[in-house]
């Protein structure tokens, strides 16, 4: 959304976010919140919803190759086929130009962080860019990354490597860290009377146990409930301007069509009806069709927020009966006085507020 200030509006950040794990959909809800327009990346395609409740957009790869679920490897990403990388790596190509901030966090647990975001990406990138690379600590996944140190590239790019980021925000973390040992704590006593009852059925106090009763439980299974992957949105293809042509003829011969039927169905009831009716009730029936066929096609042609200004004109226009009250305003009887009196009134009301609405409606369209 960017922000507005005095002297003018200020762009949003754009920030890539690799790896949708707990820490990168953490860096997600920060950027989001601080208004960036946040773009995310991640192996596993079950986590696209995920990413796309958080105001992210998550970045496709068209590639075919069947992914492993995460929730079958721990909710961690499953090393990736040679080719796979190399569409990843280009995909990140297309992107490197656009970022202002890269956030990588894609780390496999015993493994060494796989280099994502190479020498040339960091190359592409706008001076003042910034990359934290999260996965330092394991080699980074950026090529330029060092641990432990804040670096800046030959085009003015910072590469930030700390790994001891727990100890820069030591409040937050100690936080964070003894709300997870209280849930934790919850699940082992959920009698809440202090005893513990170790159900090794549930995934997440099956996955923190070492041993249990004389056995080694590690490392622990795979959770049972596997993520459902997403599919890629379908794009929809735009028309062509032929095809909106020949749509545009289709819909007007059809119009055309029910209007013509519309017409002749009218014309039928109407010589029904005048076989049957007096002459002078005719006159009269006639103008009455026609004033609703005229009226008919020329609101239904009128756009819908002209509708307002639209009646109170017609209002205005329609109490010209103020004349038939005025011709009778010098009737001998007091009651054909009163009553056109009244309708003087009430008609000038129709006037001048239809008017007066209409101009002010009109004005609303009007550039200032």
């Amino acid at each position: 959304t960017g922000q507005v200030t005095a002297a003018g509006k200020v762009p949003p950040a754009k920030v890539l976010v690799v790896g949708a794990g707990v820490a990168g959909l953490a860096a997600i809800g920060a950027a989001t919140s601080l208004g960036a327009q946040v773009y995310a990346f991640d192996v596993r395609p079950e986590v696209a919803e995920q990413i796309e409740s958080m105001g992210a957009e998550f970045v496709f790869l068209e590639f075919d190759e069947d992914q492993t679920d995460g929730a079958e490897t721990g909710g961690y990403a499953a090393p990736s086929s040679p080719e796979f990388r190399e569409a990843q790596l280009a995909k990140f190509r297309e992107l490197a130009p656009e970022m202002d901030i890269v956030i990588t966090t894609a780390l496999i647990p015993g493994r060494d962080a796989p280099i994502l975001w190479t020498k040339d990406m960091v190359e592409l990138q706008k001076a003042g860019s910034v990359i934290v690379d999260l996965a330092a600590e394991r080699g980074g996944n950026c090529e330029l990354t060092v641990m432990d140190q804040k670096i800046v590239s030959d085009n003015s790019v910072t590469v930030i490597g700390y790994t001891d980021f727990p100890s820069r925000m030591a409040a937050q973390s100690s936080t964070l860290y003894a709300t997870n040992i209280r849930h934790m704590m919850t699940d082992l006593t959920p009698e809440k009377d202090g005893v513990v009852n170790h159900d090794m059925e549930d995934d997440v106090i099956r996955g923190a146990t070492a041993s249990f009763e004389g056995s080694i439980t590690f490392p622990p299974p795979p959770p049972k409930i596997a993520a459902i992957a997403a599919k890629p949105k379908e794009v929809v293809p735009e028309p062509t301007p032929e095809e909106i042509r020949a749509a545009e003829v289709a819909t007007f011969k059809k119009e055309t069509q029910t209007q013509v039927g519309l017409l002749a169905i009218g014309a039928a009831l109407l010589l029904g009806v005048g076989l049957v009716a007096p002459a002078s009730f005719m006159q009269h029936f006639i103008v009455f069709v026609l004033a609703v066929f005229v009226g008919f096609q020329v609101i239904w042609n009128v756009s819908h927020s002209l509708h307002t200004p639209l009646m109170a004109v017609t209002n205005a226009i329609s109490s010209i009966i103020i004349l038939g009250a005025l011709m009778q305003i010098g009737s001998g009887s007091f009651l054909v006085i009163l009553l056109a009196a009244m309708s003087v009134f009430m008609a000038g009301i129709n006037i001048f507020g239809g008017f007066l609405v209409t101009r002010r409606m009109l004005a609303m369209f009007q550039k200032s």
